[in-house]
């Protein structure tokens, strides 16, 4: 049972196998609230790898598939199959498994970005799926409680108008040539596997959706600069672009793979006529809040909050005791698994959709196109 003593909702993986980074932190972000129960999978193309992978994370050998195709059809035919699904591949086969199981009717969960190409993305949005199967996107940054807070004080007035958005994501990981030996940076470098976009695609999309959820701000135009540093690489690993938003604010998006001294420096910076927010991923449980001459306000999660209080920050343990990237991780899965459960009323407009994914690859294919034109305005709408 889940803690909220209701039945665990039987989940399938595909992808995610020995070795694989993400598959494990959905496995974990589906455990640390007991709201799912994972039962088969599909965990690697290689049979012997998606074997031996099921039994270490005990699943029944009558359950442990060598193929999505098999997977969707055993197990949308059986009384106890799966309810949801996690698809945790690389990009080019996100649409295939995501397409398999909304028209077998299950519930898909899907890491970012939505797929490989815009074609696909708009191919997928456009299914019809059997039964009523949901959809979440895992933009997994969203799900921070203070990033829930920083919406709640945009969509309140407190910051006035928007005027100003900055938003980065820099790391260093690929600063030097990929090692062929490292499956993470291999597949990510590789346009066959990740698509058209480098940077953009794997970090850009995941700044650009966290701009676009806590500012609410609609995006008309780009105007990018992508970069490969890197000799021989084929995709970008440096993002620079402008953005500009209906209403009038303007804003900035950096991306990088090679800003040495980086790890994840995911942070974002709003700017109103009234009060302005600065919120960073590396320290996540504490965020600026200032209004023009006034001094700073520290928010802290689980602490107290001077403007209206973000009634989805689903705050675990109290303020002081710092939460993170699993939980984050984890709120996202949660509350899908009260929108499954038909409970989610006040959640699902939080929780990223296809329609953010197919927007997340118009931005993606907008500013390529920018940057092949020498930094040429782009709408998205155009792509």
């Amino acid at each position: 049972m889940a803690e909220n003593g209701a039945p665990r909702i039987r989940l399938g993986m595909v992808g995610g196998g020995t070795g694989a980074f993400i598959g494990y932190v959905h496995r974990v972000a589906a455990r640390i609230d007991g709201d799912y129960e994972l039962v088969a999978g599909a965990l690697s193309s290689n049979a012997a790898t998606a074997l031996e992978s099921g039994k270490n994370l005990g699943l029944a050998e009558d359950r442990i598939y060598t193929s999505y195709e098999e997977m969707a059809a055993r197990e949308s035919a059986r009384k106890d199959g799966i309810q949801a699904v996690s698809i945790v591949t690389p990009n080019h086969v996100h649409f295939g498994p995501a397409k398999a199981f909304l028209e077998a009717g299950i519930h898909v969960i899907c890491d970012k970005p939505l797929t490989s190409t815009l074609d696909d993305a708009r191919a997928l949005a456009a299914i019809k799926p059997k039964k009523g199967a949901k959809f979440l996107l895992t933009h997994n940054y969203t799900g921070y409680p203070l990033v829930r807070q920083a919406r709640e004080l945009v969509k309140s007035g407190a910051l006035g108008k928007i005027r100003v958005v900055q938003v980065e994501y820099p790391q260093d990981w690929l600063t030097n040539a990929a090692d062929p030996g490292n499956k993470q940076a291999s597949w990510r470098t590789d346009p066959k596997r990740s698509g058209a976009g480098g940077a953009i695609g794997d970090i850009g999309t995941h700044a650009y959706n966290l701009a676009r959820f806590v500012t609410g701000l609609k995006t008309e135009a780009v105007s990018a600069e992508l970069t490969s540093f890197v000799k021989g690489r084929k995709l970008d690993d440096d993002v620079q672009i402008k953005l500009r938003f209906q209403g009038g604010a303007k804003g900035m998006l950096w991306a990088s793979q090679v800003a040495v001294g980086n790890e994840n420096g995911l942070q974002l910076r709003v700017y109103g006529e009234k009060a302005g927010l600065e919120w960073r991923q590396d320290n996540p449980n504490y965020m600026w809040f200032t209004e023009f001459g006034k001094p700073r306000q520290l928010l802290t999660r689980g602490g107290a909050i001077s403007a209206p209080p973000a009634a989805s920050m689903n705050v675990r343990i109290p303020g002081g005791h710092p939460e993170g990237y699993l939980e984050a991780f984890a709120t996202l899965y949660s509350q899908f698994a009260q929108v499954i459960r038909g409970e989610g009323k006040d959640v699902a407009g939080l929780l990223p959709s296809l329609a953010d994914g197919v927007e997340g690859m118009e931005f993606i294919m907008a500013s390529v196109a920018s940057s092949k034109a020498d930094g040429k305005w782009t709408k998205l709408s155009e792509v």
